[in-house]
């Protein structure tokens, strides 16, 4: 009996200090829960905050955007260079009275600066020039001079630069072959000029009228040798026949034993690309010695007033293919006509068109680029698409060629006229030629 109460006395004992122990211990976390509890869904704040969050400002914008161009002012393609020059100096006007161009890297307009210097003529000179330009403007791109074998000098040097280049007034192809990536030319070139050359002959003129029997002086140069070999390859497909090849040397005085072999040979055509002293001399001797061809096409001599001045009606009716005239039905071309007018005190000439069209890409290719990095405005310059300029739409090809209107535009009274292609022609073809001793 007494051990069974020591027993009943220490069991009793242990529970009590089982208790007090199991209120003094800490607490046991509870398990986790086997899914996550439901979230209250987010509300946004019921009042803004007090701050807007700092933004980055926008990276300071240049004074201008820098272009440069080398053109002969003076010397013998000076005729066609203060043309190029006036173009590209009213467009930079018009882009700079409405604020310049928007340029997305600087969220602004800025401005075009545009450096142009003299190369009078010589394409050494032209090479000096934009490397200047490269290293004193840091130009974010070049506007061409005058004249292909000007361009056939300059454009090596705007891929060696990494400089977008766009050039108008020359028609040299061969250049657009070599691999250029930096070139583009919104203007028509020779393998266009010398299929277009019987194409408008053939739809202007009935059949058994037309001036099949045909003449090429070609002059000894790149852009000569080539629109030459051109010109005789296609005449005959479209029916026509190169009776008298002549060549001859740029700067030449006298031209009288080409014209006596080409009328001795019964042509009734004149193909040609003479500078303006050539072209002048030319015609002044064909007169002498009594030889009007029926048609003449005179690439580059006949593509000023100076034409006109010097030659009187002796003049007229020649043709040319500038790639551009005032009287075409464009948006855009009556309000040059009367700048020009304002400026010039007459209407602009055939290559004032095509150089204004040659800014317009540019400006156009730095607003799609967003930024004044030369790669990627050369990059938008190769995937231009412009539905309208001052020429009309333009496209370029992967060689850097545009794909552009060619009209044919004659000398008639002392007047240049359009006459074709028949949308924007101000004149019918005049054919056949008044003998030069009727005029």
């Amino acid at each position: 009996m007494k051990a069974h109460i020591k027993f009943s006395a220490i069991a009793a004992v242990v529970l009590v200090l089982s208790l007090l122990l199991a209120n003094c211990a800490p607490a046991t976390e509870a398990p986790a829960p086997t899914q996550p509890p439901t979230q209250a869904p987010t509300q946004a704040p019921t009042q803004a905050p007090t701050q807007a969050p700092t933004q980055a400002p926008a990276k300071p914008a240049p004074e201008a955007i820098e272009i440069g161009a080398s053109i002969p002012l003076t010397g013998k393609y000076g005729s066609l260079g203060v043309q190029v020059k006036a173009g590209y100096e009213l467009a930079v006007q018009t882009i700079n009275a409405a604020g310049g161009v928007y340029v997305k890297e600087f969220d602004k307009k800025i401005p075009i600066r545009l450096t142009i210097y003299d190369d009078e003529s010589d394409p050494t000179k032209a090479v000096s020039k934009l490397e200047s330009l490269n290293t004193e403007q840091k130009v974010v791109a070049y506007l061409g001079g005058a004249a292909s074998d000007m361009h056939a000098a300059t454009v090596p040097i705007a891929e060696k630069n990494k400089v977008p280049y766009c050039g108008v007034s020359f028609a040299l192809w061969k250049i657009h072959q070599q691999g250029y990536k930096y070139l583009f030319s919104p203007f028509p070139k020779s393998p266009t000029q010398a299929e277009d050359t019987f194409k408008i002959l053939n739809a202007s003129i009935p059949e058994g009228q037309r001036p099949t029997k045909v003449a090429i002086f070609q002059e000894t140069t790149d852009w000569g040798i080539e629109l030459g070999g051109l010109w005789k390859e296609n005449a005959a497909k479209y029916g026509y026949e190169i009776v008298d090849y002549e060549t001859y040397a740029p700067r030449s005085e006298n031209f009288s034993d080409m014209i006596l072999r080409a009328k001795a040979a019964g042509a009734e055509a004149l193909l040609a690309v003479p500078n303006q002293p050539d072209g002048i001399a030319m015609v002044k001797q064909m007169s002498e010695i009594g030889w009007t061809p029926k048609f003449m096409l005179l690439i580059r001599a006949p593509e000023n007033p100076a034409w006109s001045e010097a030659l009187g009606p002796l003049g007229d009716f020649v043709t040319i293919f500038p790639g551009w005239h005032y009287k075409m039905k464009w948006p855009g071309v009556e309000e040059l006509v009367k700048k020009h007018q304002e400026a010039y005190g007459r209407p602009p000439d055939v290559l004032v068109g095509p150089a204004y069209a040659c800014v317009e890409v540019v400006a156009d290719a730095i607003q799609r680029a967003g930024t004044l990095d030369r790669d990627a405005i050369r990059d938008a310059m190769a995937a231009t698409d412009l539905p309208m300029s001052m020429i009309g739409p333009i496209k370029f090809r992967e060689d850097g060629t545009g794909i552009v209107l060619n009209p044919m535009v004659q000398w008639q009274k002392g007047q240049i006229e359009v006459v074709w292609p028949p949308e924007h022609k101000s004149a019918d073809l005049a054919y056949p030629a008044t003998p030069f001793d009727q005029r």
